[in-house]
């Protein structure tokens, strides 16, 4: 006769979905051209297939949101990776932060530089360094330790990257990126060029990750809320997961993810009910602008931004597929 732990007790399978975002601030549609618009809706959908591709074959969360992030990295329109804007001395700092829903680890870089892919490191500081957050160049030397691919500063070199930031680097004015348009509007321009992404797998676990290039023009080592774990980054399977793109200072002082689970934990509101607070309350009232992306361990997920609009995409195992841009 089988011993009782031997007996496989069929496990629940829960709903799974991935959420991504690219970031969040003044887009609107006057400035975009339909080339354009379409080349952000196609990476967007390229980032939710990859993402969505590891929970269909089972995945975690963790995973999943890792291989969504990559996708965004790897290209030149994201703030983030490859499309990293230029900070005052004329180089790229890098911040991502990764986290595991399912026993609270997380890991988390800052100010890291020729990393082609931040939120694998994050990943790796997680795993494999018995720390949570490492900047500068202790975490450029754990990359290298650790066999993370470096590229040079040609690689993150764009065009217009380079015109955005050469239009204000003789100022103290810095910006808040994602102007693919006329320079001139850039410093009345708010746009705000993180990449993330949550998700929940089909065992109801959470995870999210945040990657950014930071500020146009930023000085003394800057760093936003992305890489700060909940602040820019959460999960906590017994709450939610959380990515959030905005004015990063004011999401750090609002502790901005961390409240959203706050509130279903402590106060039983819904994802939605709480994110909604957080974002259009909260926020509002400290001057925070931008917007988060959320999932529960259910798999419901809510998008909610109080910018003019923000790069986002959701897909579940229900046949939901979207990528918007506007609000």
């Amino acid at each position: 006769m089988a011993n009782f732990d031997q007996i496989q007790m069929p496990i629940h399978m829960s709903d799974f979905t991935l959420v991504i975002h690219g970031g969040a601030g003044t887009i609107l549609k006057d400035d975009m051209t339909p080339e354009l618009e379409k080349a952000y809706l196609d990476v967007l959908q390229s980032s939710l297939d990859a993402g969505f591709g590891v929970l269909e074959q089972g995945g975690s969360a963790v995973n999943a949101v890792k291989a969504a992030i990559v996708v965004m990295e790897d290209n030149v329109l994201f703030n983030a990776g490859r499309g990293a804007v230029f900070t005052k001395k004329g180089v790229q700092e890098m911040d991502a932060a990764i986290m595991d829903g399912s026993n609270l680890n997380a890991g988390a870089v800052a100010g890291v530089r020729n990393v082609r892919n931040p939120i694998l490191l994050a990943m790796e500081v997680m795993n494999n360094s018995n720390h949570v957050f490492l900047s500068g160049k202790g975490a450029n030397d754990f990359a290298i330790k650790q066999g993370i691919k470096l590229e040079p500063d040609e690689y993150f070199y764009s065009q217009f990257r380079y015109d955005q930031w050469k239009s204000i680097r003789d100022s103290d004015n810095y910006s808040l990126d994602h102007t693919n348009h006329h320079l001139e509007e850039l410093l009345r321009d708010k746009k705000f060029g993180t990449v993330g992404a949550v998700a929940c797998d089909s065992n109801g676990n959470l995870a999210a990750a945040t990657s950014t290039g930071g500020m146009t023009n930023k000085k003394y080592g800057r760093i936003g809320d992305s890489p700060v774990i909940g602040c820019g980054t959460y999960a906590n399977n017994h709450s939610c997961a959380i990515s959030c793109t905005g004015h990063g200072e004011m999401f750090i002082r609002a502790v901005a993810a961390y409240d959203v689970s706050c509130l279903m934990e402590y106060k039983g509101l819904s994802l939605q009910q709480a994110m909604d607070i957080v974002v259009n309350e909260k926020l509002v009232q400290i001057g925070g602008e931008g917007g988060m992306i959320g999932v529960d361990s259910k798999g419901n997920f809510s998008l909610v931004l109080n910018s003019a609009g923000m790069y986002r995409g959701a897909k579940n195992n229900k046949g939901f597929n979207k990528v918007e841009i506007y609000k």
